[in-house]
């Protein structure tokens, strides 16, 4: 790709409020996810909420919606009994009243109607916060993380059908297809989201059954890869392989090895997580590498 054909031209972060979680949320524990839920007394407090704004030429796109502030006014939006003190004791949210989506996005001079597509990483309630306003967008997520809308456990599952399921939504649940791409590996799936190339989606299971990351390609830029909650901390997963405590083990050991090879082969790849404070200076440290003219 020629570097004066760049299709992208703004790459921006905004943070839908914050939240605090538990360390073995984000590192892992040895102890079963239930136990450390019920009993961990220890905090790591205010991590941002990322919402990714990526400006193409064929429309705005968003990775992920954010946290929807009725989760923190709305006494009814989370389930009752033991699963609602589930929730609550899994996450704590703090979303200012200036920190919807809609204000932030008119902050950095965009609308909710400029939103042409919004890609889902998964259908946690803190990734799917925004799609009440999103009426008119394309929905973009992976089949597998889809169908969970129809399982009876869904909300057991972290999945909140009643504010993922929003009447009027323009669904499109995307289905991992070969991809003839060296530069991919060593992933073999994947989905061209707006067919030039510019934006991958990849298969990265392991935080749920159904997750995906996007690959943003710039020319001359060094490349960008969101993960959603594949990591929380993404400095530790390429410094140690650290990996969440919430998902499958053993599709998160998975899916981290192919990250981090991929890390190996694209040494300037910026990861991006939607809990990772420091993302916001991962993604303001790409450098610009001009592309040499060609006769």
């Amino acid at each position: 790709m020629p570097e004066h054909s760049d299709p992208i031209r703004n790459l921006q972060l905004i943070s839908t409020g914050t939240v605090d979680i538990h360390p073995q949320h984000a590192y892992g524990s040895k102890a079963p996810t239930y136990w450390w839920i019920l009993t961990s007394r220890r905090w790591l407090t205010r991590r941002p909420i990322n919402v990714f704004v990526i400006e193409h030429r064929d429309g705005l796109v968003l990775f992920d919606t954010g946290q929807d502030r009725e989760s923190i006014t709305d006494p009814d939006y989370f389930p009752g009994g033991a699963l609602g003190w589930l929730y609550k004791r899994l996450a704590r949210f703090e979303i200012k009243p200036d920190e919807t989506l809609p204000i932030q996005l008119n902050r950095i001079g965009y609308a909710t109607d400029d939103v042409k597509i919004a890609v889902l990483s998964h259908l946690h309630q803190d990734h799917i916060g925004g799609l009440r306003y999103l009426l008119g967008a394309r929905v973009v997520t992976s089949a597998t993380e889809h169908h969970q809308l129809t399982s009876r456990l869904a909300e057991a599952r972290g999945v909140l059908r009643e504010h993922v399921a929003v009447p009027g939504l323009n669904w499109d649940p995307v289905r991992f297809e070969p991809m003839d791409d060296a530069d991919l590996a060593p992933f073999t799936l994947g989905a061209d989201l707006m067919g030039d190339e510019s934006m991958i989606l990849l298969p990265t299971p392991g935080h749920t059954p159904g997750s995906l990351s996007m690959l943003v390609r710039r020319p001359g830029r060094d490349p960008v890869l969101m993960v959603g909650d594949l990591t929380y901390d993404a400095r530790a997963m390429e410094k140690n392989g650290v990996k969440p405590g919430v998902g499958s083990t053993r599709q998160l050991e998975k899916t981290t090895s192919l990250v981090l090879e991929f890390k190996q082969r694209h040494p300037g790849l910026r990861i991006l997580a939607a809990h990772d404070p420091a993302a916001v200076a991962a993604l303001g440290s790409g450098q610009h590498h001009p592309t040499p003219a060609t006769t």
